[in-house]
């Protein structure tokens, strides 16, 4: 085959030559290229799948092999492709710089060096292999390609100020996780990818960070590779790293392929370094002006040498195998590859018992293809060797079983653990993919394959989301993005239960219309939920305002004087001391929606409530009466102590001495019933404007929601109510029963003259037990009034026909003197000796001296207008 066919495309990153590659290649009849990433050969051929379809094209590598039968195109990594070619048209090999690399460089060199097409060969790489390439394929074309974008040196950034679309490279997994979490905090997160990580996982992280939902990934050196991201700015944290025998400082070469990531296209890109990483007390990298020149002009030193390794050593028998391995190169630009650690774990394993076994160029090929197993777990050589000897003695009775196959898998198949426990898993499993793509090692390979990868599936899914859960804080990433965005365009959403998310990402809960932050954001996230906030809330608010305006208004109360919806204040209620008119303020929260909007939620309040205060038009009707001059001012005195009372007032308390009874049908027109024991606007009785009264927080006395007639006794009297013996019962009620009473004396007794004992008269107590009073109660209620029952005496036991009903008789008050308000002290019973009933009398006044007098639970007294009136009359 002419060398005249070989083409090297040489040049820096960003020049195109994948894209070239990949056209070339779908140009002819059939081609392979060699990729050093089998995400890169993933990549690839995904792209020509979709131009020359699944049936023609085919994907191979050392963990996975989809090969249709009529393929003619292969996207192969580097150690997977032929090495000679495979008898295709066209063959390329992608970054052939990789041959300097000490240890994977000896599989780059071999197919730069043999494998060919048979009608084009490419060679894909650094500027700096030129040289190489002229001294051993002398007739090789070499191609130049100029970088598409320009990349300029930006200077030392801090980490907190990063800008978008950024990669931090970090050369250890302790540095990565660290500026990955202190992303979390500044920025909301970043993408990671390492090495270590399984191609799907990096491929997901990458995902997650070319989407968009992240605008930082950090990275080891592997970013340099072959990974085509949306890059801006490429920082580095450190500007050395280890190679696996010492610690050194990066060649300009190797900045520029990790630099050369950011700007892609036509875009340019940026590269600098990171300063300012907490609890690092060492002085921030820093590029010299030798580096900044040759990555900015793409100017290296060129490559002197390649490494190299026998490909086709003997199989004679071990020692011939190790001897063909370690043998030198003959040309002077090539050297010997390093100890791979292949060879290491061949030459170990030689020296031990099972070595013995392997005789005959068969074993001893078959050997050494389990001993070039590649260290997944990266556990080093000696850990590796007794995997590999584990391995070869169950291969030496000829192929693994396919339960124990099976079983080895089913122990890795847990998601459980942490992120370096799911990436050991991950690296066994792929161990056990590379087994069963062997074609001679496992039975039922292609069932036990598809079992590894959908293990090896498994676990990328679950240590992408611990990266995920530990790296990225979403809430944060987006808010950082939507804070110069204008509020209408914020993708806020209002959950059914007051749930406020921001793309699906919690930020808040509106309760009422009071914003309240998420209770798990954390310091450095609440000045940006609360602007986020700000700017999302008079949208939310008008939102819920018209909705609350037009539909939820039945979901109003008053309580406590304010107009409540649920458990959330919206507005206070001002009343008018006429209570004609009632004035609403909204509490601070509304204060966030628009004036418009504010107003007309306003409006809609203000019928609402006007509506809600309809009970309180007979107090209304009270209150213009009191400020009717031509009421006269007695009437008006007492109208304002029944409004002071709030709608009931005790008629000792009420001053009715000084009111001319031609003044009282007047009032009597105005709803006011003038009682044995109470003044009372009957209107004011119901269970409506009792609880609005209650509710307003104009009566703060206990209230029962129903007004009803009669109820048990309770520490403090409720509104409308007095007591009666161990119940209390509704003044109304107990007028009427009082009513009753003086009716049935008058028609049972007629006109008893002055000086002589009051008449006694029976007295049926139907009604007061129809309304629920108690027979033991009903003395005591009207003894309030003055009435007194003589109890009658028992029938003879021998005795027949109906018993005798108790007497009743009355006494006028004198004035001054107090009713027996709590009606505690029962009338004396029948026989009790005159001497008795006034010591108890004397007993009783001496303690009434001695003991202040407190109404706090009786109807609200008087004002004291009487009193003034008096004094002014007087």
């Amino acid at each position: 085959m002419s060398d005249s066919t070989i083409k090297a495309v040489l040049g820096p990153t960003n020049t195109g030559k994948t894209h070239l590659a990949i056209e070339r290649m779908c140009g002819h009849s059939s081609g392979m290229i060699g990729f050093p990433l089998r995400l890169l050969a993933r990549e690839v051929y995904d792209r020509v799948r979709a131009i020359k379809g699944d049936k023609a094209v085919a994907l191979i590598t050392g963990e996975e092999r989809i090969e249709p039968p009529d393929a003619r195109y292969f996207c192969c990594t580097a150690e997977a492709m032929d090495r000679l070619g495979g008898g295709h048209a066209f063959v390329a090999l992608d970054e052939a710089q990789i041959a300097a690399d000490p240890e994977r460089g000896h599989i780059f060199t071999d197919r730069l060096l043999n494998a060919r097409g048979r009608e084009e060969t490419m060679i894909l790489g650094s500027a700096t292999l030129e040289p190489l390439v002229k001294s051993l394929i002398p007739r090789a074309q070499m191609v130049e390609r100029p970088r598409f974008s320009t990349l300029k040196h930006a200077g030392s950034c801090k980490l907190s100020r990063l800008p978008p679309r950024s990669a931090v490279v970090g050369f250890s997994s302790e540095q990565v996780y660290a500026i990955a979490e202190a992303l979390r905090r500044f920025r909301g997160g970043a993408a990671v990818v390492m090495g270590a990580l399984s191609p799907e996982t990096r491929n997901k992280q990458v995902e997650l960070f070319q989407n968009g939902e992240v605008d930082y990934i950090v990275a080891t050196d592997a970013i340099g590779m072959g990974l085509n991201l949306d890059l801006q700015h490429v920082a580095f944290a450190a500007l050395s790293k280890f190679d696996g025998k010492r610690k050194r400082r990066l060649t300009p070469s190797e900045m520029a392929q990790i630099a050369g990531r950011a700007g892609r296209h036509q875009r340019d890109g940026t590269f600098g370094t990171v300063s300012g990483m907490r609890g690092s007390t060492a002085s921030p990298p820093e590029f010299t002006d030798e580096e900044i020149y040759a990555i900015e002009e793409h100017r290296f030193a060129p490559l002197t040498h390649l490494f190299w390794r026998e490909a086709e050593p003997r199989f004679t028998d071990l020692s011939t195998l190790v001897a063909d391995l370690e043998a030198k190169p003959d040309e002077p630009e090539l050297r010997p590859a390093p100890e791979a650690i292949d060879l290491a774990v061949l030459k170990r394993l030689a020296e031990e018992p099972l070595a013995q076994s392997v005789t005959g160029p068969g074993a001893v090929r078959r050997f050494w293809e389990v001993c070039s197993l590649p260290d997944f777990r990266s556990v080093g050589a000696e850990v590796h060797a007794r995997f590999v000897a584990r391995l070869w003695q169950d291969l030496q009775q000829g192929y693994l079983g396919a339960d124990y196959v099976a079983a080895r898998i089913a122990e890795l198949d847990r998601v459980q653990g942490d992120i370096d426990t799911l990436q050991g898993r991950i690296a066994a499993t792929r161990s056990w993919a590379y087994i069963c793509q062997r074609p001679d090692w496992v039975l039922a390979r292609d069932e036990m394959f598809a079992r590894a990868r959908a293990v090896e599936a498994k676990l990328s899914d679950a240590l992408h989301a611990r990266l995920t859960e530990r790296f990225v804080n979403r809430r944060t990433s987006l808010l950082m993005k939507s804070l110069g965005q204008d509020g209408q365009n914020l993708p806020v959403e209002l959950a059914p239960d007051g749930s406020l998310t921001v793309d699906g990402e919690l930020i808040g809960r509106l309760d009422g219309f009071r914003f309240a932050l998420a209770s798990d954001a954390t310091v450095a996230d609440r000045k940006m939920l609360l602007a986020a906030g700000e700017k999302a809330l008079p949208a939310i608010l008008s939102q819920r305002a018209r909705w609350l305006a037009s539909e939820g208004l039945q979901e109003l109360v008053i309580a406590e004087g304010a107009i409540v919806w649920g458990e959330h204040r919206l507005a206070n209620i001002e009343l008018s001391d006429d209570f004609a008119t009632a004035r609403i303020e909204f509490v601070r929260e509304l204060g966030a929606l628009p004036e418009a909007e504010r107003k007309a939620f306003e409006g809609s309040l203000q019928q609402w409530l006007d509506t809600q205060l309809e009970p309180l038009e007979p107090l209304r009707k009270l209150a213009a009466a009191a400020r009717d001059p031509e009421a006269g001012s007695e009437a008006r005195a007492l109208l304002h102590t029944v409004i002071a009372g709030h709608g009931v007032v005790s008629r000792e308390d009420a001053g009715l001495q000084h009111l001319p009874k031609e003044m009282r049908p007047y009032l009597r027109k105005l709803g006011v019933v003038f009682g044995a024991l109470d003044i009372f606007a009957h209107a004011l009785l119901k269970p409506a404007p009792r609880q609005l009264l209650h509710a307003l927080g104009i009566d703060r006395r206990p209230l029962n929601q129903a007004m009803l007639p009669v109820i048990g006794n309770e520490k403090r009297l409720p509104a409308g109510y007095r007591h009666a013996g161990s119940q209390m019962i509704r003044v109304d009620l107990a007028e009427k029963i009082l009513r009753a009473a003086f009716d049935a004396r008058a028609k049972a007794t007629p006109e008893v003259g002055k000086g002589k004992p009051p008449a006694r008269f029976a007295l049926d107590t139907a009604l007061a037990i129809s309304i629920g009073l108690e027979a033991d109660n009903i003395p005591r209620l009207l003894g309030s009034a003055g009435f007194k029952r003589f109890v009658a005496r028992k029938l003879a036991e021998e005795a027949f026909g109906p018993p005798t009903p108790d007497m009743w008789s009355w006494r006028p008050r004198r004035p001054g003197q107090q009713g027996n308000r709590h009606a505690k002290h029962a009338p004396a019973k029948t026989g009790q000796s005159k001497r008795g009933a006034k010591d108890q009398r004397q007993r009783g006044k001496s303690k009434r001296d001695n003991k202040p007098n407190r109404r706090a639970h009786e109807p609200a007294k008087g004002s004291g207008a009487f009193d003034a009136l008096k004094e002014l009359l007087g």
